[in-house]
């Protein structure tokens, strides 16, 4: 897979093999460092890409930078527009992923525990196929490792160092057989997996975790819920999830900018419905698929066009 031409680095467009940063600046840069995943969706027909909900990402960009306590150089408004610009100058004619990464500048002189000073800012995209409608499915155990909490490291936010809590609980699941893991809180709750929410189906209602049980406020999740409540019908709750209740759940996904919708069909090796994609779980797959690419015209609101230029064939 070929590189981009472009990375987006400091308030510049530069060219993918000079965007160098200094050995020393590796360390305690990445521990407060906040980033944003971000996917773009080519569709075909009109030849035009979408960026799915670009500005509630960047929204949550900046509320991640506040947290962390760092000042940028450059508004929540120009870097939205930063992230457009970079791709129309890579030309983008695919599904991607776009990922603004903010760490602490000046390299590793002023020790793990400083703030203020210089902000770094980083946009690259990257080629990432849609796995929607694939009709793949994972098998999940519920991790031994307890979920951050909000007095720990904030969940909400997408800090850098939070996401080696999912990804021990990915590793173990991994070692022992499983696709993926599922992280229980600090009560005894299900919280989320690593890197994902969950949501489950029981009785025709779709049931997810509420925004207080330790997960990140996704905006994936929110978009489902409106989805499943306005397209569907369904009766949507958010409240606390019992480890029990996934054993005998109709139907299991996890959900996130990574995993769009990915079915879950068995935890601990308790069999999830049918073990297979369940019918609400593909309805929910084919609507988020609509959203993201502009098929049906729901949604409007969610997408960014980027305005790709049409190719001109030679004469």
């Amino acid at each position: 897979m070929s590189n981009p031409k472009y990375l987006w680095l400091n308030g510049e467009l530069v060219e993918w093999d000079k965007a160098t940063v200094h050995v020393t600046a590796i360390g305690w840069s990445a521990v407060g460092a906040v980033f944003e995943g971000i996917r773009a969706y080519w569709n075909a027909d009109t030849e035009e890409l979408h960026v799915f909900r670009l500005p509630e990402h960047m929204k949550r960009l900046g509320e991640s930078m506040k947290m962390m306590r760092h000042e940028p150089a450059w508004s929540i408004e120009h870097l939205t527009e930063q992230v457009i610009e970079l791709l129309k100058a890579n030309d983008v004619r695919e599904d991607t992923y776009i990922r603004p990464l903010v760490y602490r500048g000046e390299g590793s002189g002023k020790g793990f525990s400083s703030h203020g000073g210089s902000t770094d800012i980083l946009i690259n995209t990257r080629p990432n196929p849609s796995h929607l409608l694939s009709g793949n499915h994972r098998s999940a155990c519920v991790s031994s490792w307890t979920r951050i909490s909000d007095n720990v490291m904030p969940p909400r936010i997408k800090n850098v160092a939070n996401y080696r809590n999912g990804q021990l609980a990915g590793m173990e699941a991994s070692l022992n057989g499983y696709d993926v893991a599922l992280i229980m809180n600090q009560q005894g709750k299900i919280a989320e997996g690593g890197g994902s929410c969950v949501m489950i189906v029981r009785d025709g209602k779709l049931i997810t975790p509420d925004v207080t049980q330790s997960i990140l406020e996704s905006i994936t999740r929110d978009a489902i819920m409106q989805l499943a409540r306005d397209e569907m019908g369904l009766e949507v709750v958010e409240r606390a999830v019992d480890r029990t209740e996934l054993y005998i759940a109709d139907e299991i996904f996890m959900c996130g900018t990574a995993f769009e919708i990915t079915p879950v069909s068995s935890v601990d090796k308790y069999v999830v419905g049918e073990g297979d994609v369940g019918p609400i779980t593909r309805r929910l797959e084919e609507l988020l698929n609509d959203s993201f690419r502009g098929i049906s015209g729901i949604r409007e609101g969610w997408r960014t066009p980027v305005g790709v230029p049409s190719l001109v064939a030679a004469d």
